[in-house]
């Protein structure tokens, strides 16, 4: 004898707000190597298409992404990345880093993304917003002469969190 289980109908609290809440998000991005650069951008560019308010805030080696002298030149390295399933020694030999940066960029293109500089100017033409940290700012000596020209602003985390109340955050 089989017997088919019976959905229960989904459970909605009403909390007497009868107003829609307009979404937010605010992506962290503190890692400037390419492999870690893309997966703010792709969840900035997702949220965008969703009409979610985004706001990017790149802090430590973040700032390789938005960083005009930088930003073109990130790089993927096999040392220390486990998730490669190479093995570890080969990571440090001379032309690795090079060469597995060479590949990702390949994939990266052939699948259709763009590259990070190209990447950040289709979130802001989408209206997404980027931030740069002032505490990171200071430490790296970096004004907003250095950085992307479509960076609004170098402001300190409070100010960041300010701007983003309410919003789901991510950290990267």
């Amino acid at each position: 004898m089989t017997t088919n289980p019976v959905s229960a109908p989904a459970v909605i609290p009403d909390f007497g707000d009868d107003q829609p809440t307009r979404r937010k998000i605010a992506i962290i991005c503190s890692k400037g190597n390419l492999d870690m650069a893309y997966p703010g951008l792709i969840l900035a560019n997702a949220a965008l298409g969703e009409g979610i308010e985004t706001h990017l805030f790149f802090t430590f080696w973040g700032f390789d992404m938005i960083t005009k002298s930088r930003m073109r030149d990130l790089k993927f390295t096999m040392l220390g990345n486990t998730a490669t399933h190479m093995p570890q020694g080969l990571g440090g030999l001379p032309g690795m880093t090079a060469m597995a940066t060479h590949q990702m960029k390949k994939q990266i293109h052939d699948i259709g993304v763009p590259d990070v500089p190209e990447f950040l100017q289709q979130i802001v033409d989408s209206g997404g917003h980027l931030w740069a940290c002032r505490m990171s700012a200071d430490m790296m000596h970096i004004d907003e002469s250095d950085l992307y020209e479509e960076v609004e602003g170098i402001i300190s985390a409070t100010d960041f969190i300010e701007k983003t109340e309410g919003a789901q955050l991510l950290f990267i």
